[in-house]
């Protein structure tokens, strides 16, 4: 037992002189929380500059086209969902009608591999929102998703950035799944414990180094922004949460949380350049179809009821515009207008 502890122990150690030497990487963060009768998911993004999020709300019914290519994947939407938008090209983050939570995460050595004969290509950029329109739970998502029919097409972003990404799921039934593409492969991560997430390395080898801190009990946490760091504290929190909440105090201790591990407001670095801010946080009650948005620009907390938005077919995709500075407290269901979509 000695022996296998430490070589846990020297395992956990050479990942993380991996860390240290690889290049710096973006350092967004997700976790998931489960009190009695709250299931609370929430993720900061973190980026280098202004992605130009609005919040929208799509209704059910809706033809979609992933890409530009002939190979590109068709669907119509099965559920209503409401995203948080990067760039107005695609969702980052966003929760349905029926409890699906999914969070887009910057993966610096994401590798999508190449279209094989005879699949459909689908933009990285459309990933959540095809999971969000055409699934109900993770589990689904896992079987259907997780058979790999599709090549997934990256495109730069505007700011230069290759959209190196990797997605993470959450239900309203407490289950979870991480979607890595490892050199040109799908790997699924399927585990209701898996509440964390965060960057590099790929979500295995962070399992590792999780496992090597849990050991300490706490006795001390890694303090930096890396993204192995992050996910420890992460871990760490969620386990000291109380078992026992309301649903007020639920989405209190997912926002202090994911505060604790976002990115403070400060100028580039050139020596880290991925190394970015925290701009925004999302929190999403599966149970009770709520989403929470703070800006970290903004005085506020505000938050979506997807119950009072009208998300079924035949209904308009409406967009609440943030992009310009707009300022929201309380529930905004309300200040949706109809929008021609992105």
């Amino acid at each position: 037992m000695q022996l296998f502890r430490s070589l846990k122990a020297l395992s956990a150690a050479s990942i993380f002189f991996a860390l240290c030497i690889e290049s710096p990487v973006e350092s967004c963060s997700r976790l998931m929380y489960t009190s009695e009768g709250n299931i609370i998911t929430g993720r900061s993004m973190d980026w280098m500059e202004d992605i130009k999020t609005d919040l929208w709300a799509f209704p059910a019914g809706m033809s979609r086209t992933s890409c530009d290519d002939a190979s590109a994947v068709k669907w119509i939407s099965k559920y209503g969902s409401v995203i948080a938008s990067g760039y107005n090209l695609g969702a980052t983050d966003g929760i349905n009608t029926q409890g699906l939570n999914a969070n887009l995460l910057y993966l610096a050595n994401a590798d999508y591999g190449k279209l094989s004969p005879g699949q459909n290509s689908l933009n990285v950029l459309n990933w959540a929102q095809y999971v969000l329109d055409n699934y109900a739970t993770v589990d689904e998502a896992v079987k259907k998703f997780g058979k790999n029919q599709f090549h997934m097409k990256a495109k730069l972003l505007p700011d230069g950035t290759y959209p190196g990404v990797h997605l993470s799921l959450s239900d309203s039934t407490g289950d979870n799944a991480i979607f890595e593409y490892v050199e040109g492969q799908l790997i699924v991560h399927h585990n209701k414990s898996y509440t964390v997430m965060t960057n590099e390395p790929t979500f295995d080898k962070q399992l590792v180094l999780n496992d090597y801190w849990q050991a300490l009990k706490g006795s001390f946490l890694p303090g930096t922004s890396e993204p192995s760091d992050r996910f420890v504290r992460a871990s760490y929190y969620l386990n000291q949460a109380p078992l026992k909440a309301d649903e007020q105090q639920s989405i209190a201790v997912v926002f202090s949380i994911i505060r604790n591990v976002s990115q403070p407001i400060t100028k580039i670095n050139s020596d880290r350049p991925n190394q970015a801010p925290t701009i925004w946080r999302s929190v999403a009650d599966l149970k009770r179809l709520v989403y929470y948005f703070e800006n970290t620009n903004r005085p506020n907390v505000f938050w979506v009821n997807l119950i009072k938005l009208n998300l079924n077919v035949g209904d308009s995709p409406k967009k609440l515009l943030l992009s310009n500075g707009e300022v929201y407290a309380g529930e905004v269901s309300s200040y949706f207008v109809p929008s021609k979509p992105f």
